[in-house]
């Protein structure tokens, strides 16, 4: 119980919805995967007036007693397609550098898994890019059940 033992009792992350007012909550741990944002106001306003309006919801999980800001951050909606028939749909899945490997990606994940049962989606879907600095990502997504199904292909629309 003492010593390296002590980890093993600790809680697991803190896992909710945030709320539209607490949206910032999320973008210290979404800037670790989307880098690009550096502006926190035009990433409140791109979530909240744009894509929380097209269906997107965010989940977080915190750190015991530590909700100043989410360790790490889902965010996520759900869609019909033929493909796929009722599916979620993870488009963001971040944790930040400092909370990785604590067990935050695998309890949203499962969250995400157990929100799609709920809702009754007959799928859960997630894309991520092939760079060798994702193998972390890839190797949690494998070992919470999910499977490598497609190439995904984009081009850009000038």
């Amino acid at each position: 119980i003492y010593g390296r033992h002590r980890r093993a009792l600790r809680a697991g992350p803190v896992i909710r919805e945030l709320l539209p007012t607490e949206t910032g909550l999320a973008f210290e741990a979404m800037k670790a995967l989307r880098t690009g944002l550096t502006d926190e106001a035009a990433f409140l306003r791109q979530v909240d007036e744009v894509q929380r309006s097209e269906g997107y919801r965010l989940v977080a999980a915190f750190e015991e007693e530590e909700e100043a800001s989410a360790a790490a951050v889902a965010g996520f909606r759900t869609g019909h397609n033929l493909a796929w028939g009722y599916y979620l749909y993870v488009d963001d899945l971040s944790t930040r550098p400092e909370s990785r490997q604590q067990g935050h990606g695998r309890a949203l994940l499962d969250w995400l898994a157990e929100e799609a049962k709920r809702l009754r989606c007959d799928q859960l879907h997630l894309d991520s890019g092939v760079t060798r600095d994702r193998a972390d990502a890839h190797r949690l997504y494998l070992n919470a059940g999910l499977v490598i199904a497609a190439h995904h292909f984009t081009r850009g629309i000038e």
